[in-house]
């Protein structure tokens, strides 16, 4: 079950690059055995600045914009369409490309969390 989203304005983070929802996919996960699927939701972003070479954010500094997409973007878009999430998947990528597809030249930096009542809890991958 997948659902595009409309690209949206630019959204300021904490790094001071501005980044734009591409679009928010929703999946059914496998779960753990004897479980039923889980729903992924993966917000999808683009970040022109992140791109080797020319970019001027490394994911060190991109990391703290994505815990803080998780928390003031994703987990109200889910409360607002009364969903519930088992992850939450916030990637960035320094130019559109498909879900799945390969770029070798693209930038892409990707981390998944728990919805956790009004937190998002880093789950390394």
């Amino acid at each position: 079950m997948a659902q595009a989203a409309a690209a949206a304005d630019a959204i300021a983070v904490p790094s001071g690059q501005l980044v734009t929802l591409a679009e928010v996919l929703l999946d059914e996960a496998p779960g753990q055995p004897g479980q039923p699927p889980q729903l992924w939701a993966r917000f999808r972003f683009l970040a022109p600045q992140i791109a080797r070479g020319t970019g001027t954010v490394s994911y060190d500094t991109a990391a703290p914009d994505m815990d803080h997409l998780c928390g003031s973007l994703a987990l109200p878009y889910l409360a607002e369409h009364g969903m519930t999430a088992a992850r939450v998947v916030i990637s960035l990528s320094d130019r559109e490309l498909p879900f799945g597809a390969q770029d070798p030249e693209a930038t892409q930096f990707f981390e998944a969390y728990r919805p956790d009542g009004a937190a998002c809890m880093w789950e390394a991958f």
